[in-house]
C-alpha cells in the first residue's frame, strides 16, 4: 500500500483523475434504487485523503471547479430565481448551539442533511474567509470540518426524503392514479393544443385581436390564425376581428376555455393548415442577436407574417406571452406563410453548432466581475470582515447576469448544454479537490461526536421533510404527486424525482420540481454562508 501511497503523493494529476473517476464509478451503484451520482467522487476524495495527508490535492483545484460551478449555476438560475424566489423556513442556529460544535461544522450539517452540494462549496469558502487569521492547522480545520459533516449527513439526507414519502403515502393511503384524475377534470390538461373557435361574441366584434385579447388580462393561451370568407391568414395584433370569422387558438384546455368564453363558441371542424399556404417549423434558437429579446420586440407578425404559438425549453413545453423572453437553445414553433419559413428559420440560426458554441470572452468578463464583488470586504461585529469570496461573489454576478441575459452586445446566458459542461466540469473539481484535502481530518472529527452529528443531520432532514409534506398536502391541498415533487427539489436531489417519478406515474413532480429547484438552490446557498457568520460572530 505504501508505495502506492508514494506514487500518487508524487504524482497528483493522476490522483486527480483517478478520483474523478473512480468517484463515477462508485457513483453508478444502486442499492435498493439509490445511488450517490457525482457526490460520490467527495466521498472518494476523502477515503484518499484519510489514507496519507500528501494525498491532498493542490487548493487552486477545488477554487477553480468552484468559481466555474457556483457561475454556471447562477447563470442559469438567475431568471427563474428572481420571479420565484421564497423564503423557506430552515432553521440549524438553534440546534447547533445545542450541539456545541463549530459554525463550519454546523454549516456542513446543514449542507449534508438537505443535500445541498453548492452550498458546501460556499461554506468552505466563507469559513476561510472567516478564519484567515487564525493559525495555519486551526484555519485548515475550519475548512475541512464542513466536508466532513456534510459526509456525515448526506446518506440520510437521501435516504430520509424517500422514507418519509413513503410513510406519508401509506398514512394518507394515497392512490396516485384517481388523484391524477380529479387533477385533470378540476383544472384541465396540461397538454398543449390547438382549437378553433367561431366569432360570434358581440363584444369584440370589430375590435383588434390585441384589443380583444387585453380583456382576458392574462389569456395564457396565443393566437395562430384566422379565416376571413374564403381567407386564411396569420393572426396579428392589429387584426380586426369579425362575427362568423373563424380563428385558431393554441394553450391547455384551461386557457382555451377562456378563448371559448371570449370568442363565442368551439368550431365543429377545426381550421386545417393543408393547402391554405400556410405552416409551421421547429427552430432552435441559435441566433445571439434574438437572445435576450421579449418575442414583442421582433415584431413577426410585421416582419415575416410570423407568430410563436409553442416554445419548448429544456424539458418543459409552454404557450409564450409577448413578454417571453427567448433563450439560447430554446425551441419555437414557428406558424407562417410557406414562402417565408427559409426566411424566419435564418433569422432565428437554426444551428446545432452554434448551440453548443461557448463565449468565452462573457464567461471570463462574468467571472473577473464576480470575483471582484467576492473581494469586498463587509464589516461585522467585534471588527470582523465578511467577503462574499470566491462562492458568493460569482454566484451573485452570475444571478444579475442570467437575469439580464444580454447587455448590449454581450450575451451573458450559455446554451443550455454547455452550461451543464460548465457546471459539471467545476462540482468534479471542486469534489475532488475538497474531498482530499478534507480526508485527513475525517477520523479525528468522526471520533468527537460522529454518532451524535449524523443524528443530528438525520433530524434536520425529517424536519424539513416532514413540515413540509404536512404544510403543502394539508394547508395547501396540493395533491401529493405534487408535494413530492416540491419535496424532490427543495432537497435538489435527482434521486428523490426519480422515486417520485417511479410511484407517481404523472408529469406533476417533474413540474414542480423545476418550479421549486432554482429558488430552494440559491437559498440554501445564502443560508449556509449566513449560519457560519453568525454563529462565528455569536
Amino acid at each position: 500500500m505504501q508505495p502506492l501511497l508514494d506514487f500518487f503523493a508524487e504524482n497528483q494529476l493522476l490522483l486527480f483523475f483517478t478520483v474523478i473517476g473512480l468517484g463515477y464509478l462508485v457513483g453508478q451503484i444502486r442499492v435498493f434504487g439509490f445511488s450517490l451520482g457525482v457526490s460520490a467522487v467527495l466521498f472518494v476524495g476523502i477515503a484518499f485523503g484519510a489514507l496519507d495527508k500528501r494525498l491532498g490535492l493542490p487548493e487552486y483545484i477545488y477554487i477553480i471547479g468552484l468559481v466555474l460551478f457556483v457561475y454556471a449555476v447562477g447563470l442559469q438560475s438567475g431568471p427563474s430565481f428572481f420571479s420565484s424566489f421564497q423564503k423557506r423556513g430552515l432553521h440549524t442556529n438553534g440546534l447547533a448551539a445545542l450541539l456545541g460544535i463549530s459554525p463550519s461544522s454546523a454549516a456542513g450539517l446543514f449542507c449534508g442533511a438537505l443535500t445541498s452540494t453548492p452550498a458546501l462549496a460556499a461554506t468552505v469558502e466563507t469559513a476561510k474567509t472567516l478564519s484567515a487569521n487564525l493559525p495555519r492547522d486551526v484555519a485548515d480545520l475550519n475548512a475541512n470540518s464542513p466536508v466532513v459533516t456534510y459526509g456525515l449527513a448526506y446518506p440520510f439526507g437521501v435516504l430520509g426524503v424517500l422514507l418519509w414519502s413513503f410513510v406519508f403515502i401509506k398514512l394518507f393511503k394515497i392512490d396516485f392514479a384517481k388523484e391524477e384524475a380529479a387533477r385533470l377534470r378540476e383544472s384541465g390538461s396540461d397538454i398543449i393544443v390547438s382549437r378553433t373557435f367561431h366569432i360570434t361574441n358581440p363584444a369584440i366584434d370589430g375590435k383588434s385581436a390585441a384589443e380583444s385579447l387585453k380583456l382576458l388580462g392574462q389569456p395564457e393561451f396565443t393566437l395562430s390564425r384566422i379565416k376571413k370568407g374564403e381567407t386564411i391568414e396569420i393572426v396579428r395584433p392589429d387584426t380586426i376581428l369579425s362575427a362568423g370569422d373563424r380563428i385558431v387558438a393554441v394553450g391547455t384546455q384551461e386557457a382555451l376555455e377562456r378563448a371559448r368564453i371570449l370568442f363565442g363558441e368551439e368550431a365543429a371542424i377545426h381550421l386545417p393548415l393543408d393547402n391554405t399556404g400556410i405552416d409551421f417549423r421547429r427552430i432552435f434558437v441559435s441566433n445571439t442577436s434574438v437572445v435576450g429579446k421579449h418575442i414583442h420586440e421582433l415584431n413577426l407578425e410585421k416582419e415575416f407574417g410570423a407568430t410563436i404559438t409553442r416554445l419548448r425549453r429544456g424539458d418543459v413545453d409552454f404557450v409564450p406571452s409577448p413578454d417571453t423572453i427567448l433563450e439560447m437553445g430554446d425551441r419555437i414553433r414557428v406558424v407562417t406563410r410557406l414562402e417565408n419559413l427559409d426566411r424566419i428559420t435564418k433569422y432565428f440560426g437554426d444551428s446545432m453548432k452554434a448551440l453548443s458554441e461557448t463565449d468565452f470572452l462573457s464567461i471570463s468578463f462574468g467571472i473577473v466581475l464576480g470575483v471582484m464583488v467576492g473581494m469586498i470586504p463587509l464589516p461585522l461585529p467585534h471588527g470582523m470582515v465578511f467577503k462574499l469570496g470566491f462562492a458568493g461573489g460569482p454566484l451573485v454576478v452570475a444571478l444579475i447576469l442570467g437575469r439580464l441575459e444580454r447587455t448590449g452586445p454581450i450575451l451573458w446566458a450559455l446554451p443550455f448544454n454547455a452550461n451543464l459542461v460548465l457546471r459539471q466540469t467545476g462540482l468534479v473539481f471542486f469534489l475532488a479537490g475538497i474531498g482530499t484535502k478534507a480526508g485527513f481530518g475525517f477520523g479525528t472529527i468522526f471520533q468527537s461526536g460522529g454518532w451524535e452529528l449524523i443524528a443530528a443531520g438525520a433530524l434536520i432532514t425529517t424536519c424539513v421533510v416532514v413540515l413540509t409534506i404536512l404544510v403543502c398536502y394539508k394547508y395547501l391541498k396540493l395533491p401529493m404527486s405534487a408535494v413530492m415533487g416540491i419535496v424532490a427539489g427543495m432537497s435538489t436531489q435527482s434521486a428523490c424525482l426519480a422515486y417520485a417519478n417511479q410511484q407517481t406515474q404523472n408529469e406533476q413532480p417533474n413540474i414542480w420540481y423545476a418550479t421549486v429547484y432554482p429558488a430552494s438552490m440559491i437559498v440554501k446557498i445564502i443560508l449556509a454562508q449566513i449560519i457560519v457568520s453568525v454563529l462565528w460572530v455569536l
